[in-house]
């Protein structure tokens, strides 16, 4: 099975955490919540959920994930500053694994300048920012481009789970 890294920061949108990282686990797929500083608790913008990060970013490795997933709400506002987000997020796509990213996730992968000339989607508002770092922009629940899986909002989390799960299988 796979090991697969969540990014995850406070004010994360509760359900884009929870429903992937549940789905997966479910599926027998391990993984790791990193964060700005490990052993730090996370909370959710809708005080739904919270979880304690197990690995600084710092100290992460792209080569010991399969893949990654970047939950929206605030939480990629807060993490898309740090430099170490930013290479780690590049690390895995030079080797081309899958990076899923839902809602405001998109954020990080403008920050790492890794949209252009990529089809994606992300919360709508954010279009504009997605089109000007570079991206072709759908208005859809799901759109995969190579090892990108991106979707808009918690409406879309079906889709985007499903299509986690099959590049994972």
């Amino acid at each position: 099975m796979s090991k697969v890294a969540f990014l995850l920061a406070n004010e994360f949108e509760d359900s884009e955490m929870q429903v992937p990282y549940d789905e997966l686990k479910k599926a027998g797929h391990t993984a790791d919540i990193i964060g700005l500083q490990a052993g730090e608790t996370v909370k959710g913008k809708l005080g739904k959920a919270e979880y304690t990060t197990d690995k600084a970013i710092s100290e992460a490795k792209a080569s010991d994930y399969d893949a990654v997933v970047i939950p929206g709400g605030s939480s990629p506002e807060n993490l898309r500053l740090d430099p170490h987000v930013l290479q780690f997020v590049k690390d895995v796509n030079a080797a081309k694994k899958p990076i899923a990213s839902i809602c405001h996730g998109p954020q990080i992968l403008a920050s790492a300048d890794l949209l252009q000339g990529r089809t994606i989607t992300s919360y709508p508002p954010l279009q504009d920012d997605m089109v000007n770092a570079g991206a072709q922009f759908k208005d859809e629940e799901v759109v995969v481009d190579g090892n990108f899986i991106t979707s808009r909002t918690p409406d879309d989390e079906p889709a985007f789970v499903r299509e986690i799960l099959k590049v994972l299988s």
